[in-house]
């Protein structure tokens, strides 16, 4: 299996003074993010997308906040920015797992990630609704609310939760719907537990800890997969495309998991075959 290229700052930039305005900046953002849970949706991005006005407001903020005190340019889900697969831009998800937040489930965060020539640098995930604080360079360690998490061992696929993304039967696209539920239902077979979360950031922060063996992500926008992509690296696990390839920002999906499992994963993906032709 390729490996997933990694970022190399340029000289003149300190990635450990970088994480930490990060980090004090998502701290300083963290109590407005708890207050306005089950803020409604207030914009509609089609294909049963949305975002609230927490959303904007959030990404605003920590967009503003993080070019001033870094000088570096920024890149968010709701209000774009410069092209994330050359130079250094940080890129903002202000709340991953809307749905899930704008239904009052705890289950959502807000991800930020350094990225240099479209490969990863660092990442951080914070999800204050379960008091949980992650952040990582991609050589690591990943650090949990201050303390440092051990490095992923080689597992089983049976032995393993694994998270998956979401999906719909009808759906079409570059993963149909068929072809995913065809995975879901391998998969069903040969792992020990499936769950559906809703947030892509949970799903990866999940893995590099070591509380899930790996994760199907059929999404490929920089804003969801960048900071997973670096915690998972910074954890020792691998980090491809569905298909197997390198992962980089421009890749079209994520698959991510412990050694061993990574490549347990990959195999049943290849055995379902490609996903052209399914309806």
């Amino acid at each position: 299996m390729a490996s997933t290229v990694v970022g190399t700052l340029p000289a003149d930039l300190d990635p450990p003074r970088l994480l930490s305005i990060a980090a004090d900046l998502l701290d300083e953002i963290t109590p407005r993010f708890v207050e306005g849970l089950g803020a409604p949706s207030a914009v509609d991005k089609g294909g049963n997308d949305f975002a609230t006005e927490l959303d904007l407001e959030l990404e605003r903020l920590l967009s503003a906040r993080l070019s001033d005190a870094t000088g570096i340019a920024v890149h968010g889900e709701e209000y774009g920015g410069p092209d994330v697969t050359s130079g250094t831009v940080w890129v903002v998800d202000p709340i991953d797992g809307t749905a899930n937040y704008s239904a009052g489930l705890p289950l959502a965060g807000t991800l930020v990630a350094l990225l240099h020539d479209g490969a990863p640098v660092l990442g951080l995930t914070w999800l204050p609704l379960f008091d949980r604080r992650y952040a990582a360079f991609v050589d690591g360690p990943v650090v949990c609310n201050g303390e440092e998490l051990p490095p992923l061992r080689t597992t089983r696929l049976e032995d393993s939760m694994i998270a998956f993304g979401a999906f719909n039967v009808d759906s079409r696209g570059r993963y149909p719907g068929q072809w995913r539920v065809d995975i879901l239902g391998q998969l069903s077979r040969r792992v020990s537990r499936l769950r559906l979360l809703g947030s892509t950031g949970i799903d990866m922060a999940l893995c590099a800890a070591g509380n899930i063996g790996g994760a199907v992500c059929f999404g490929h926008h920089a804003w969801d997969n960048a900071a997973g992509a670096a915690l998972v690296l910074a954890a020792g696990g691998e980090v491809t495309d569905l298909a197997g390839a390198p992962w980089t920002v421009s890749s079209p999906s994520m698959l991510v998991g412990a050694p061993g499992v990574h490549a347990e994963l990959a195999s049943i993906i290849a055995e379902v075959g490609p996903p052209e032709g399914r309806s």
